[in-house]
Formats: structure tokens, C-alpha cells, sequence
């Protein structure tokens, strides 16, 4: 099972959030548990993008 924080690792280290992997990161928070490391993770991510380090695929091909 892939897990949250796994997601986010990959998406800080290349600072790129691809749709794909924005995708599994919405199903995995609203259908599975996670525990307060895959929430700080995911936390961090946001941080991340809010502070243009990771740029959102979707935001590029959508414009937002």
C-alpha cells in the first residue's frame, strides 16, 4: 500500500506534484487511515506548493 508520506517524499525531492500523484493523494485521504506522520507529511506538501517548491501539474495545465 503506498502511503501518504511516500507521495509527498517524492513530489518535495523532484518539486514537481503530477496529476497522477495528486490523484492518489485525494483518494488515500478520504478512504484510507493515516496517522499523524502522513499528516505532517502531507502538511509539509502544502507548505511546499503554497511557497512555489513544488510546482502543481494541475495548476499549469488548468491555469488556476
Amino acid at each position: 500500500m503506498i502511503l501518504i508520506r511516500e507521495l509527498v517524499k517524492q513530489a518535495l525531492a523532484t518539486g514537481y506534484l503530477t496529476l497522477e500523484t495528486e490523484q492518489q493523494l485525494r483518494q488515500l485521504l478520504q478512504r484510507t487511515k493515516y496517522g499523524r506522520e502522513d499528516l505532517d507529511a502531507f502538511m509539509c506538501l502544502q507548505e511546499a506548493a503554497i511557497a512555489g517548491q513544488v510546482q502543481q501539474e494541475s495548476r499549469q495545465l488548468f491555469g488556476s
